[in-house]
């Protein structure tokens, strides 16, 4: 019987099981070890270690539900996140009772979480394309759970936000790194599903937060909102722990080349250390966490379509001041069925997941007619459109239908357009992105998260003062304007973004390098 090389337990030849993958990054197997890699195995000419025909290890040749089952748990990952960001809300007014501070001091709890959002990708985003994935989120998602069981007890409001803080940037791991890892099983064609069910998790989680939070605040207390999400979070992290791989083909051929070199005693390089060079782990760190501030500030795609996310991301977490502002003391609500009001934005956003998932077939034609087989970026954006039109005819709507006169269902059926239109905004550009930056996909998610996490974080800390002094109805515009002010860009780059995009450093880059990663001659 044969054994894998790595492990030394038997396996058949060329079988690696799911389980080998997950313990061993640099899994070997005969097939691996015997493949004719080009090179001599010297310092000067090392073999070049590339994927082989049919790779057991290649993330890309997973069976498909393998892929499925870990882009839905990554999915669950980061909605339990955003759910965390958001739940918090239910048990405010609790909160300012005991610890007798007023409410921009208990919405800290929000604002803080999601800074958190903006800090914590520098780190994580360029220690997943140094490291990887897999142990970055193993490690960052437990001390997620760790700070939201801390928060439960905490027995002062510094506590609190202090530990709130710390929990939402070890927390957003997840929300740049879950991308990365779908972009990582799925060529171009399948990623638009995918990506479906990883897009609507950061705006599905704060959705369904303050629907949860609102009813367990009510019923048994803040203490057990914060206990929900560290159990939450902590069987998330169990089943990740067990059953997720690593998946970033960089580390995963680095890992191969290092256990090749020490099993023959021969030099082996994977083809992106090779056309990298020699770099100290260092240099290579402060390269990797400038890249994201690089992306954002010298790519005009990174720029200004993170710019018009931040601005939904903000006015997401706007409402979470707004509703209770209109439905609670507005209405009169309870704090639990005032997170109800919620629901039309809940229910827009599964109308945006359906449409998406039939927009893939509009995609997967416009690959079947392209002679490469490969659709341009572009071809992600056409639901953006419709989605940027949406957004603001919800915003406004929302905005002079929520007084007293008019029935509180109007007002909750505004939610849909703004939630069906977020979701697919969200959606088209993050795939647009990952099109265009595939190799740095998780630097231009954290520097996507960074700005639209700061918008999240300020929005509700003067959401309460915009509504004493200019009314609901004006407060509740001003959102709708700026969404309005920004439906030209993903016009822009439905027409213009290929001509864009050969001028974008980065993105060039990241085209030519995915050409050299895929060579198997």
């Amino acid at each position: 019987m044969e054994k894998d090389y790595e492990s030394g337990r038997p396996g058949r030849p060329g079988r690696i099981s799911h389980f080998q993958r997950v313990l061993h990054q640099g899994v070997l197997n005969e097939d691996i070890i015997n493949h004719p890699y080009k090179g001599t195995g010297t310092e000067s000419d090392p073999f070049l270690v590339i994927w082989i025909d049919d790779d057991p290890v290649n993330p890309m040749n997973y069976p498909l539900a393998m892929k499925w089952a870990i882009t839905i748990l990554v999915g669950m990952a980061t909605l339990a996140v955003a759910f965390a960001s958001s739940a918090y809300s239910g048990g405010v007014a609790e909160i300012m009772h005991e610890f007798h501070v007023p409410q921009i001091i208990a919405t800290l709890g929000i604002s803080l979480f999601v800074v958190g959002f903006a800090i914590g990708p520098l780190l994580w985003a360029p220690m997943s394309e140094l490291f990887g994935r897999q142990y970055l989120f193993i490690g960052t998602y437990i001390l997620l759970t760790v700070f939201n069981a801390g928060a439960a007890g905490s027995k002062n409001m510094e506590t609190l936000i202090v530990l709130r803080f710390f929990a939402g940037s070890f927390g957003s791991s997840p929300l740049t790194n879950a991308g990365g890892v779908i972009a990582d099983m799925f060529p171009a064609s399948q990623r638009g599903l995918a990506m479906t069910v990883f897009a609507s998790a950061p705006f599905l989680g704060p959705v369904i937060g303050p629907i949860v939070g609102g009813f367990v605040g009510q019923s048994i207390g803040w203490r057990w909102v914060e206990g929900v999400m560290a159990i939450f979070t902590g069987v998330l992290w169990l089943l990740f722990t067990l059953l997720v791989p690593e998946t970033y083909a960089p580390v995963l051929l680095r890992k191969r080349a290092a256990a090749l070199s020490k099993r023959t005693g021969q030099v082996y390089k994977s083809k992106a250390d090779i056309d990298e060079g020699t770099q100290s782990i260092g240099s290579a760190f402060k390269t990797a966490l400038t890249r994201p501030w690089i992306l954002l500030f010298s790519e005009p795609i990174v720029l200004l379509l993170s710019v018009y996310m931040a601005v939904i991301y903000g006015t997401l977490y706007m409402l979470f001041g707004a509703f209770p502002i209109v439905f609670q003391r507005g209405r009169g609500w309870s704090q639990g069925i005032g997170g109800l009001a919620f629901i039309g934005v809940a229910v827009g956003m599964i109308i945006a997941v359906i449409y998406a998932l039939w927009d893939n077939k509009r995609y997967n034609k416009v690959i079947d007619a392209s002679p490469s087989g490969i659709a341009a970026p572009e071809a992600r954006l056409p639901p953006c459109l419709v989605g940027s039109i949406a957004l603001p005819i919800g915003l406004f709507w929302f905005a002079w239908t929520n007084s007293r006169s008019v029935h509180w269902s109007v007002s909750i059926i505004a939610g849909a357009p703004f939630g069906f239109g977020m979701v697919l905004v969200f959606l088209s550009i993050m795939n647009y992105l990952i099109d265009s930056y595939l190799i740095y996909a998780a630097s231009v998610l954290a520097a996507n998260s960074v700005l639209r996490s700061l918008f999240g974080a300020s929005f509700p800390l003067f959401t309460p003062y915009m509504y004493h002094n200019l009314g609901i109805h004006w407060a509740s515009s001003v959102p709708a304007f700026l969404a309005l002010a920004c439906v030209p860009f993903p016009f822009l780059f439905y027409k213009y973004g290929a001509a864009i995009r050969k001028r974008c450093k980065f993105a060039a880059e990241a085209a030519a390098f995915l050409e050299k990663l895929e060579e198997t001659d």
